[in-house]
């Protein structure tokens, strides 16, 4: 079984943790890809509805957790390429490595890529994502504030940010 990368408060790591066995007090990390294109949309996947955290909720559109034997940055890339097809992406590091405190403990890292693509050209991978679909700012903020359920709590700190 994948072993997941534990950290301290200060996102030092302190250990490794089979997945599906943490406890609430662990801290971990992950990565999300956050895409625009050029018209100013932004790309949300739905998480496949069999996934056990979080089913058929929307999000970025790539996110991952950190295993064993990865970075942040190599785990973006990993995530990319398995669940959008996405090879040699250029990425812009954006927030720095952030605590975020929901129903699980973990650091973020974002990151950003503008590409111009249908959605229906990305190469998604079924087990992990639903679908991919191209929202206005306006869009994607209205659907929010109407409908937040069927969003991943952390998404509220785009809007933060954005």
């Amino acid at each position: 079984m994948t072993k997941i990368i534990i950290v301290d408060e200060n996102d030092n790591e302190i250990g490794l943790k089979e997945r599906g066995t943490l406890n609430p007090e662990d801290i971990y990390r992950v990565s999300a890809l956050w895409i625009t294109n050029s018209n100013g949309e932004v790309l949300l996947a739905q998480r496949n509805f069999n996934k056990k955290h979080d089913s058929g909720k929307w999000g970025p559109a790539v996110a991952g957790t950190v295993d064993d034997g990865e970075t942040y940055d190599s785990n973006i890339i990993k995530e990319a390429e398995e669940e959008l097809g996405l090879k040699n992406i250029n990425f812009k590091k954006g927030i720095k490595k952030e605590r975020f405190s929901n129903k699980h403990k973990y650091f973020g890292q974002w990151y950003f890529l503008i590409i111009d693509r249908l959605a229906s050209e990305f190469i998604i991978q079924k087990e992990e994502v639903e679908k991919v679909q191209w929202f206005s700012k306006d869009e994607f903020y209205n659907l929010y504030l109407k409908n937040p359920s069927i969003f991943l709590d952390s998404i509220k700190k785009w809007f933060d940010e954005f």
